[in-house]
């Protein structure tokens, strides 16, 4: 029999992006590198980031706060939807409304999108082979960060929904062999100041 150990998955959305999403603002820079600062005590072994241009420059900016840990890219950290609902799956009073949003994102993410979240759910979640627990970060986007905590959780699929992650803020899921997966941190923003918090978002969402 093959010896597994617990995984404890590290997940943090890209810092603040420019309007064109090329490249990050001068706050989301200062976000990766306080979510690096964060993340220097914690024996990670791989940062994995998505293909975007933001994701992979909050990756790189993290890493650079940390001692020798490899960056990988990864399609599975992309910005996709990771499953398009239908109308029947979800509460009469917000379907219309969700479809309505869920619509307006280019065809091609969403006809891509569950062959990845499949894919990652292969990649990133689960106790890992061996005997030594492992510890790795996901640098990506908001969707995606919902749809594993979702899985974690054992929450209906449409339910990656209404789950909004700030930029640079930190979730940690642990997979334990024989145990059900554990939601031990979600969306905490500690590592950032007051200003940095919930960029991008209305202040109705600000907490």
């Amino acid at each position: 029999m093959t010896d597994t150990a617990t995984r404890h998955l590290y997940l943090a959305r890209h810092g603040e992006a420019s309007a064109d999403e090329t490249a990050l603002t001068e706050n989301g820079r200062r976000q990766a590198v306080l979510l690096g600062d964060r993340l220097r005590s914690v024996p990670l072994s791989v940062i994995h980031h998505g293909p975007l241009p933001r994701a992979e420059e909050t990756a790189r900016l993290i890493g650079a706060r940390l001692d020798g840990v490899p960056l990988r890219r990864s399609d599975a950290a992309g910005d996709y939807i990771p499953h398009p609902p239908a109308k029947e799956e979800l509460p009469a009073g917000s379907a219309d409304a969700l479809l309505a949003f869920l619509a307006g994102v280019p065809e091609e993410e969403r006809e891509r999108g569950p062959a990845l979240a499949r894919e990652a759910l292969a990649e990133f979640t689960g106790p890992v082979d061996g005997e030594h627990p492992r510890h790795e970060l996901v640098v990506t986007h908001n969707f995606l960060i919902g749809w594993l905590v979702r899985a974690a959780l054992d929450a209906p699929e449409w339910r990656w929904t209404g789950l909004n992650h700030g930029n640079a803020a930190l979730t940690v899921l642990r997979y334990a062999p024989g145990r059900p997966s554990s939601v031990l941190l979600y969306n905490d923003m500690r590592h950032l100041p007051a200003e940095l918090r919930w960029t991008g978002f209305p202040p109705e969402f600000h907490v």
